[in-house]
């Protein structure tokens, strides 16, 4: 049986450094539910919390109806998979996952028919007579969920599981830990700062940044409305150009340093003013065009098959790439044409689909276009 995870006006601290200094969210019952940040941020932190490893200096948590603030961990009824995945090396794969159910004293009949049901599932039936060291990654992991499994926990916590496997085996271990979660319905509490990973597995996603939650949602709405900047920047590839919302005639104006502007008619009404901005062009909203759009010229392009990066110098819009700090660079992706790409200092202009960028306070602070949806706010952080 799962349930759901509430917790209020979370602290923690070490001495006088804080690292949680107020958090409060919510996990349904049987969501897959992904803690994203770089490192620091405070998940992994968070996640201990909820298991009993870290004290709580402020703040309640809740299984259900049941505060667990001073529940032993072992009573908390919880599974765990761990990053270095954490199966004994001195006992086989059927003996590893059979260990929790062990401890619990249920019968040798129960204990044989719930080691191979989770074995199955996990598709490690056949190894079950080796040992962990004839194993892959990827196998071990299978190991560590149907171990965290067996039990039949009421929460499942992973704490960066996959960031010790090969990019292959990542992808694949993605799609089986969903599966995985949709088959078993189990509430589960995830850890990673690999963004695409969490993008591929979650119900809903907490953006975490120094301890504070600063966007919950679920992925589609996170990535295409995020909340501030830091969310902007940090899930998915982005561009972030400086610009001015300019009013006339009751519209808001977006302004480029080169004269190129667009018109918004999505601009909430409390923001409709003059003011300096930020413009997140995420690679795919931004075509190439000749007629209109920023002036630049072409610096460099990528042949990936299907699509092409392109890499735009321009002279007259100062635009910052997250991932390469400084860079007067717009990276855009465009479908690869039959004919061939277009040479580099090639002059070109970039049109920029204005339904889909976003647009930030010179802060950083907020997204000051319609259609942000921010589940942080349903759950007391201001």
């Amino acid at each position: 049986m799962s349930v759901g995870i509430k917790i209020n006006h979370a602290v923690k601290a070490y001495g006088d450094n804080v690292v949680i200094p107020d958090l409060s969210l919510e996990v349904q019952d049987g969501e897959f539910f992904t803690l994203l940040g770089p490192s620091g941020c405070g998940k992994t932190t968070l996640l201990r919390m909820i298991a009993g490893f870290n004290s709580i200096e402020g703040g309640d948590f809740y299984f259900g109806d049941k505060r667990i603030n001073d529940l032993d961990p072992a009573k908390r009824n919880i599974g765990m998979v761990f990053q270095n995945y954490a199966i004994f090396p001195h006992l086989t794969v059927e003996k590893n996952v059979q260990f929790g159910l062990k401890n619990r004293k249920i019968s040798k009949e129960d204990m044989e028919r719930d080691t191979k049901q989770f074995m199955d599932l996990m598709h490690i039936t056949e190894y079950k007579d080796r040992m962990p060291e004839r194993l892959s990654g990827g196998q071990q992991q299978r190991v560590a969920l149907a171990r965290a499994l067996v039990i039949k926990p009421d929460v499942l916590l992973m704490d960066e599981p996959l960031s010790n496997l090969d990019a292959k085996l990542r992808v694949e271990m993605r799609t089986v830990i969903k599966q995985i979660q949709r088959e078993v319905g189990i509430t589960n509490v995830y850890v990673t700062h690999d963004q695409e990973e969490a993008m591929s597995v979650s119900d809903r996603i907490a953006v975490m940044n120094l301890g504070e939650i600063q966007h919950i949602g679920k992925p589609k709405d996170i990535y295409q409305r995020p909340a501030n900047l830091f969310v902007a920047s940090f899930i998915g590839r982005t561009n972030l150009v400086n610009a001015k919302l300019v009013m006339k005639d009751g519209q808001a104006h977006l302004c480029f340093a080169d004269g190129y502007s667009l018109v918004m008619d999505n601009i909430l009404p409390e923001e409709m003013h003059d003011q300096d901005v930020i413009v997140a062009v995420r690679p795919e909203e931004v075509v190439i065009n000749n007629e209109e759009g920023i002036h630049g010229k072409v610096d460099d392009s990528v042949f990936l098959g299907l699509n092409t990066h392109y890499y735009i110098l321009s002279d007259q819009v100062h635009c910052i790439h997250t991932e390469d700090k400084d860079d007067d660079r717009f990276e855009l992706i465009q479908e690869s044409m039959i004919d061939e790409i277009i040479p580099n200092g090639s002059e070109v202009r970039l049109k920029i689909k204005k339904e889909k960028v976003n647009v930030f306070t010179a802060d950083g602070s907020k997204n000051i276009v319609k259609g942000v949806k921010n589940d942080k706010y349903l759950y007391g952080n201001d």
